[in-house]
């Protein structure tokens, strides 16, 4: 295991991320934290203001301390729109060497949107999409299809920026927000692939402005879920959440629930342009995406085969990064899922779900030992737990939810029906007699592999009147795996009122 720590040298923020490397090709965050520098305030002739000079080098070297806290094994220094535009970033660059000892690349535009899309496209399963990254001194849109980028487009205008353009004592919040709102509008205009874009196109939108969005429009709406991450808001949310910020001054932007005090004072700037784009597009919603640039520079790191083409089955690298995260069986948990496979292909009959499900299946196979990791007993509660809070790429909230379900009904053998109210706009009535079955087929499963040895290799089913006859292929001695599937074969019973005999 290595340990590599990415620092971002953003416009408005510097961030430093820790990455834990697992099995050479999978990585997770150890430790994080960032600082406001606004080096996207520059002087009139365009160099970076010394003041702000003063407060990144401070910061760089805080970070620079924590890495060696952490004992980072390599350092990977980035900075964006704001040095790269800069008269002085050649003295600024000499200055941070001179410091801390960092050695800065200073990424272009076109590597800028590339990192990016490499973020969003190995972490989220949506076919067709429009990306757009708002930092503090520039504006990344990425088009693309089928995992093909097809255009892309930086506009030299940010947060911060915006912000300066616009800001007046004379004017209210409500007129500067129309003002930057139109401003933006004319920059899209300008883009002519735009007005290409397929109707089908989703809206994802990447860092900490979209991030923001997602924060209060949760607390509003009290979702369930602490997970920015794949995050849908419906516009008439974030329109919502425009209008209202579009008229405070800056102290009450400063109280707002979910918005970070440190960006208040140029997130309206943001939202004025993410509005223009979601009028202009006429888009229904907006996917929040908790990858973006620092996500794709790890993933060309450590995955390389993510510079020819992005990773093919997003869900399964995110689960088996999160197995060895958490030190489970590896072997048990993939076997775990095929006999899930086999299982619901042979009961189809009996429960009628459609394949979705076998989404759930896979994310409660590969985690039911997840629990374990913390305490065993009640690990199956812990489970569930971790599994709610796991953030896990390619799944949907929703099937997340029922995974956790799936597990905490193969503990509790029934639902809580007030806790299950907490997910009414997540889940449907329906769900609940899905995660009993399903749980009774994640309990059949583990209980064919309970000596992790892959002694039962095939699974047949025949349905005759009250009875399912259910086969097994052996490769080895059954005994603890016969003895444990008898247990589960009670619950089947309940569940699917018919008789299980395994042979």
């Amino acid at each position: 295991m290595g340990r590599i720590a990415l620092i971002d040298l953003g416009s408005n923020t510097a961030r430093l991320v820790i990455y834990d490397v697992l099995n050479g090709q999978y990585f997770v965050v150890c430790h994080e934290e960032h600082e406001t520098v606004r080096l996207g305030e520059t002087e009139e002739d365009g160099n970076l203001k010394q003041t702000r000079i003063m407060q990144a080098i401070s910061t760089l070297k805080s970070f620079k301390q924590v890495c060696s806290i952490y004992e980072v094994d390599t350092i990977i220094p980035i900075a964006t729109a704001a040095v790269r535009r800069a008269n002085n970033k050649k003295m600024f660059l000499s200055d941070v060497f001179n410091a801390t000892g960092l050695r800065f690349t200073i990424v272009s535009e076109e590597e800028e949107a590339n990192y990016v899309y490499q973020g969003v496209i190995n972490s989220m399963e949506v076919p067709r999409g429009l990306i757009m990254e708002i930092g503090g001194g520039s504006t990344k849109f990425v088009y693309y299809c089928r995992r093909t980028i097809l255009h892309t487009k930086i506009l030299e205008v940010g947060a911060v920026t915006l912000t300066a353009m616009f800001e007046s004592p004379e004017k209210t919040p409500e007129q500067i927000s129309s003002e930057m709102k139109d401003y933006f509008l004319a920059q899209l205009q300008q883009i002519e692939w735009l007005k290409e874009v397929d109707p089908d196109t989703q809206f994802i939108g990447v860092g900490g402005s979209f991030r923001n969005i997602a924060r209060i429009v949760k607390k509003v709406k009290k979702y369930p879920l602490d997970m920015i991450h794949n995050y849908h808001i419906d516009t008439t949310d974030f329109n919502y959440v425009y209008n209202m910020i579009s008229t405070l001054d800056l102290d009450k932007k400063k109280k707002i629930k979910g918005l970070s005090a440190a960006r208040a004072d140029v997130f309206p700037a943001a939202l004025s342009a993410i509005s223009a784009v979601v009028d202009y597009m006429q888009f229904a919603n907006i996917i929040t995406s908790g990858s973006g640039l620092r996500e794709g520079v790890m993933f060309n790191h450590v995955v390389p085969l993510t510079l020819e083409k992005p990773i093919s089955d997003i869900a399964g690298y995110s689960l088996h990064a999160m197995v060895h995260h958490l030190g489970i069986n590896e072997q048990h948990a993939e076997q775990t899922f095929n006999l899930c496979v086999q299982l619901f292909k042979q009961l189809r009959v009996l429960h009628k779900f459609p394949r979705q499900y076998v989404k759930v299946l896979r994310i409660a196979a590969f985690m039911h030992d997840a629990g374990k990791t913390f305490k065993f007993y009640n690990n199956l509660k812990h489970t569930s737990y971790m599994i709610l809070n796991s953030n896990l790429y390619g799944v949907s909230h929703r099937d997340i939810v029922l995974a956790s379900y799936v597990t905490d009904v193969f503990n509790k053998e029934e639902i809580n029906h007030a806790d299950w109210a907490k997910y009414n706009g997540i889940l449907s009535p329906e769900d609940v007699e899905a995660v009993k079955k399903l749980a009774v087929i994640l309990k059949l499963a583990i209980a064919f592999d309970t000596s992790m040895s892959n002694a039962i290799t095939e699974i047949s089913c025949d349905v005759l009147g009250d009875s399912v006859i259910m086969k097994t292929e052996i490769a080895g001695d059954v005994t603890l795996e016969m003895k444990q599937a008898s247990i589960a074969a009670i619950d089947f019973k309940k569940v699917f009122r018919k008789n299980l005999e395994i042979l």
